[in-house]
Order: C-alpha cells, then sequence, then structure tokens
C-alpha cells in the first residue's frame, strides 16, 4: 500500500464532511465570523431553508482585496498566530477551515469592503475562484451560498425535509441572539421575515423574543461571581418547563456550547422543584479567562473543556439556589379570558388598589386558633364548631386598629423567616384540596403533596446523618439474582462492603445478607439494596447520596395522606405551618406544585368588583 498526499480540493471536502453537516451549519460558520468582524447588524436571508441559498449581511470591519482571496485558503486565518494563542481564543472563529470547507461544496460570491474604498467581489465555484472584480465601498461583508452540496450529491440524501432544516437554523439563530443580545438579528425564509431582535442589549428582551413575553415575565435574573468565574443570566420559575433540556443555553465567553456537566448542575440545582421527565428554561452566560477553557476539542468548536470544571459547576449551582431560596415560588393562576362588552372595554381603570372590609377577619381567626391549641385535644372540635360561628363585625376594625398595629409589627420580622405566607384554612374540596385565605387572596394546597414535602425533607435530614454503623438482623435476607448481577456482585464486593453490605454466597446464584447500615428504613431494606445493585451494574459505582434522595422520596409518598382523605380545622391549620417551615414549599419532591394562588384583585375581577 502507497501513501499519497491529499489534494487541498479533497481535503477541504473531508473537512466540510467534519464543519458543514446541514444548511445550518453553514449559518453558524458565516454568522460567527460576522460577530469576530465587530457587527452590530447581522441578516440572514434563506432560501428553500438554505439548500437553493443562504445569504448572510453585516455591517462589520470588512476585508481588504488581499485579505479576502486569503480567507479561501485552508487554514488561513486572523485569530491566532502561534501555539500560544489557542490558550487564549477571545473569538468565536479561529480554525481556518470554515471558509475553505463551505466554499469546496457550493457556490459562493462574497462582496465585502472596509467602507474606505471600493470593495472585492469573489465568485467561487467547488472551492475554485472564477471571477474577481470591484464591488462598492458599503462597510461590510456579503456572502451568498447557492447549491449547497452541488457536487457531493451523497450528501444531499442525508438531508432531513425543509421544515426539519429551517428548524434548525431557526434554533441557532436563538441561541446566538441570546449570547448577543447587542447585536441585532434579522432572518428571512423565501423572502418572508423569520426573526428579528433589536440588539439593545436587554437580554430579557431577547428572550422574550425568542419565546414569548410570557415566558419572559418568568424568568428570574441570577449573577454569582468568583475570582475565576462570572455567571450571569436568567432562570425560569419552576411553573414553566419543557419536555427536553434543548431549552437550557450555555454560554461561555459569548460562545453558545454543549456541556453535560454545566447541564447536570442547573439540574440538580431545580432538584425536586421540577417534575419527572421536565427541564426549565436557562439562559447563563459565563464569563472566564480563556486560559481556564479549551475551545479546541471539537470540529464544530460546540464542546469545550474546563480546568476547573468542578468549581464552576458549584457556582452555577449555588447561584441557582440562592435565587429560588429569596423567591416565593407559588404559581398564580391566571384569570380566565372573558371578552368584555364594547362599554367595557373603554373603561380603563389603573387602580389595582382592593378595599377588603374584612381584612381583619383572617387575624381574628389566627387569634382564636391559638386559643383553641390551649384547650385539651377532646374539647377541640366543639371549640373550632363554635368558632364557625362567630361573625365579624366591621365597627371593630376601628377600635381594635391601634391595638393590632402593635401586634402586625411584632409578627412581622417572625413572618418574613419564610418565603409561603400564614394562610387560614376554609375548608376542603373533594378531601383532597385545602382550601385557604388571607389578605392577599385565596389559595388551593394538595394536602397529599404538601405532607410528601414535610416528611420529604424530615427524611432526608434523618437519612443524611446516619452513624456509621451495621444493625445486625435476626432473620438473615436472602436474594437471588441474575447471573449477570452475580458477575457485578463479586466484582464489585469491595465497594459494597465499604457501604456496609456484606454478601455472602449462598449457591445457585443467591446470596445472604446478616446485617445492613441502620439508616436504612424499616420495610425499605430490600428495595435500598436492589437498587444499589442496579447502580453497581450501570454505573460501577454506588451513589450513597442519590439513593438515600431516592428512599427519602419512596417514604415519603408511601406515608403521606391520599386524596379523599377528610381533614378537621386544626389538621388542616398544622399542615399548612408544617408546610410553611420547610425549605422549599412550593412543590412535592417529584416536582409538582403544591399551592395556586387567586390573588383578591383576580378574584374580584372575575366577579367583575373592579373593571
Amino acid at each position: 500500500m502507497k501513501i499519497y498526499q491529499m489534494s487541498d480540493a479533497l481535503a477541504n471536502k473531508i473537512a466540510a464532511g467534519e464543519v458543514v453537516e446541514r444548511p445550518a451549519s453553514v449559518v453558524k460558520e458565516l454568522i460567527e465570523n460576522s460577530i469576530d468582524a465587530n457587527s452590530t447588524w447581522i441578516k440572514v436571508d434563506v432560501l428553500e431553508a438554505g439548500l437553493q441559498q443562504i445569504k448572510i449581511t453585516d455591517n462589520g470591519e470588512g476585508m481588504s482585496e488581499d485579505d479576502c482571496e486569503r480567507a479561501f485558503l485552508r487554514h488561513a486565518t486572523s485569530k491566532i498566530r502561534n501555539e500560544s494563542d489557542l490558550f487564549h481564543v477571545n473569538t468565536l472563529g479561529f480554525r481556518g477551515e470554515a471558509l475553505a470547507s463551505i466554499a469546496s461544496v457550493s457556490r459562493l460570491t462574497v462582496k465585502t469592503s472596509q467602507g474606505d474604498q471600493a470593495g472585492t467581489t469573489l465568485e467561487l465555484e467547488g472551492g475554485k475562484l472564477l471571477k474577481k472584480t470591484k464591488s462598492d465601498a458599503r462597510k461590510g461583508t456579503e456572502i451568498t451560498i447557492s447549491d449547497l452540496f452541488f457536487n457531493t450529491p451523497a450528501r444531499l440524501k442525508y438531508m432531513k425535509t425543509i421544515h426539519t432544516e429551517l428548524g434548525h437554523i431557526t434554533d441557532l439563530l436563538n441561541r446566538l441572539s441570546l449570547s448577543h443580545p447587542d447585536i441585532r438579528f434579522e432572518a428571512t425564509h423565501n423572502g418572508k421575515s423569520l426573526f428579528q431582535t433589536a440588539g439593545s442589549g436587554d437580554l430579557r428582551q431577547v428572550i422574550s423574543q425568542v419565546y414569548g413575553i410570557g415566558v419572559a415575565k418568568k424568568m428570574m435574573p441570577i449573577k454569582q461571581e468568583t475570582l475565576d468565574f462570572s455567571v450571569e443570566g436568567y432562570i425560569a420559575m419552576p411553573e414553566v418547563t419543557r419536555a427536553s433540556r434543548s431549552y437550557i443555553s450555555i454560554i461561555i465567553n459569548g460562545r453558545y456550547i454543549k456541556s453535560f456537566p454545566l447541564t447536570q448542575a442547573i439540574m440538580r440545582a431545580y432538584h425536586t422543584l421540577l417534575p419527572i421527565g421536565r427541564s426549565p428554561i436557562v439562559v447563563l452566560s459565563i464569563k472566564m479567562d480563556p486560559i481556564l477553557v479549551d475551545v479546541n476539542v471539537h470540529p464544530t468548536k460546540l464542546e469545550v473543556r474546563f480546568s476547573k470544571e468542578k468549581e464552576l459547576c458549584l457556582l452555577v449551582e449555588k447561584a441557582i439556589q440562592s435565587k429560588f431560596r429569596e423567591t416565593t415560588l407559588i404559581p398564580e393562576m391566571e384569570q380566565p379570558k372573558i371578552e368584555k362588552q364594547k362599554s367595557e372595554q373603554k373603561s380603563l381603570n389603573f387602580d389595582r388598589k382592593i378595599h377588603n372590609e374584612n381584612n381583619e377577619w383572617p387575624k381574628q381567626r389566627m387569634a382564636i386558633h391559638e386559643e383553641v391549641e390551649k384547650q385539651p385535644t377532646n374539647e377541640r372540635e366543639i371549640l373550632y364548631h363554635q368558632q364557625n360561628e362567630i361573625s365579624y363585625n366591621p365597627t371593630e376594625e376601628l377600635e381594635s386598629k391601634e391595638r393590632s398595629e402593635e401586634q402586625d409589627n411584632n409578627s412581622r420580622d417572625e413572618n418574613a423567616v419564610t418565603r409561603v405566607p400564614i394562610m387560614y384554612p376554609i375548608g376542603q374540596l373533594h378531601g383532597t384540596y385545602i382550601l385557604a385565605q388571607n389578605d392577599d387572596g385565596f389559595y388551593m394546597i394538595d394536602q397529599h403533596a404538601a405532607q410528601e414535602r414535610i416528611k420529604y425533607e424530615f427524611f432526608k435530614q434523618k437519612l443524611g446523618e446516619p452513624i456509621n454503623e451495621s444493625q445486625e438482623l435476626l432473620l438473615p435476607m436472602t436474594f437471588e439474582f441474575s447471573k449477570q448481577e452475580c458477575i457485578f456482585i463479586e466484582h464489585h464486593k469491595h465497594e459494597l462492603e465499604k457501604v456496609g453490605l456484606f454478601f455472602e454466597n449462598f449457591g445457585n446464584q443467591s446470596y445472604v445478607i446478616r446485617s445492613h447500615p441502620n439508616w436504612f428504613p424499616k420495610g425499605f431494606e430490600e428495595e435500598i439494596i436492589r437498587e444499589m445493585i442496579d447502580q453497581v451494574i450501570q454505573e460501577e459505582s454506588i451513589n450513597i447520596v442519590s439513593i438515600r434522595e431516592e428512599v427519602a422520596i419512596l417514604m415519603s409518598c408511601k406515608r403521606s395522606i391520599k386524596a379523599n382523605h377528610y381533614l378537621n380545622h386544626d389538621d388542616m391549620f398544622r399542615l399548612l405551618e408544617d408546610l410553611r417551615k420547610t425549605t422549599d414549599p412550593f412543590t412535592c419532591p417529584h416536582g409538582r406544585p403544591i399551592i395556586v394562588h387567586f390573588s383578591s384583585y383576580e378574584l374580584e375581577k372575575m366577579f367583575k368588583r373592579v373593571m
């Protein structure tokens, strides 16, 4: 076998196979060049999802005639000059492969000028220069790609439908606009407007243009920094979720990237606030010294490698959790959309202040409840029944105002420690939902989800601090495993023994356990042991933290009150107070919401008491 050196044309086509996967890949590479040229406006025009034509126009610095020709040579770049520059990359493009690769599989025309004199126009086909002429002096660059993959028909077979390819382009434009809110992006498809941003630098405004105003309103800003990293961006409230993690946008020094460790850190931060199988909408912009990130590990520069990955992941997790700790996450119930009469539509009322003549009633019920609590248990039901017959006298409000004002001031600091206000139960719906009220409106609480959260945090705390001792069993536990499981048990006996599980071979694929760690809750021993074996098989290691987590969730679910379980007033109030004391009182361990709130304004508007 003889060794031959490939021609530049063949090498460029092979490189195109890595860099130019589909039309969206071309759009990405060309827009990144426009961004590197300090453009503040970039326009993208595509025909037939880019398979027929792609045109990128910018107002960047442009190129001289000589630079324009050199730009299409393989490995031609203005970004790096020596090896050390590879570790200080501040631009999106730097390899010098993109233009040469794109030109090798298309018909390409470029017009460019630096604005001070006539510009340059080049026409290329299959990577070969066909024509060079002068162009106008408009500052910036315009590149038109026609007939993509015309000379590599095999690549065309792998293209999807126009709808699919256009979807990839739109997703790319979303990412680039989120990465660069200070750049105005415009895009058209077959002459119709597809996408547009203002370029004002306001990231929330770009989020509203990408995901909609409703989502943007429920995005919370976060900011955290250390000596090495600066993390800034927006995270969605837990009630706003999507079915895939593709709505998590991570931007490193202006470059959109994919990072499994950072995505996992974000998911850990949301933890039990998300329903199972759902993901949040997150836009994080992370800035760091370029020397801490290696962007030269993937042909399309989509994946990177961090020098201090663990520290960065902890910072991201902490930034998100800190925001949740200071935010009330009770979802507001959207009021029904009722079509107004023409006469009603003319009247505009901007005064949202609600007059509630009974706003002292919840405080009075609280005082009564405290008195009832002091009584023997067997007398409470009679007293609660009597309490329901007490009527509120509006004239008492003026007489007690000065007296209650001092009490309110004293209690305000105490109430500030929780993110959930005091809620006063007024009844139950279908034995499943607790109905409650306070000065801020009306609440519905899922009693099973509420108690799940309470018990989950209790069990998690208890299981999180186990004594490092084993509990001897009066009757040994016997397990039967498949041959594959037996092989893994034998191979990982040492890891299992380190966490307190000693398997004795009992023959015929059976094992006996005579003791187990004393943190195993009663009744869950077999489930935990089998979970550990599953982890050993899947990950070849045991994560005690995740196992305790799953056990806490399992125990909280099984030991919580279910639907159609009727509670008395005392039980309801205790449950709501215990919920307020939890760390995350807004969702159950499975991520379902616990509380739904109807504000007083929304209630009155439903009944047209305010317009």
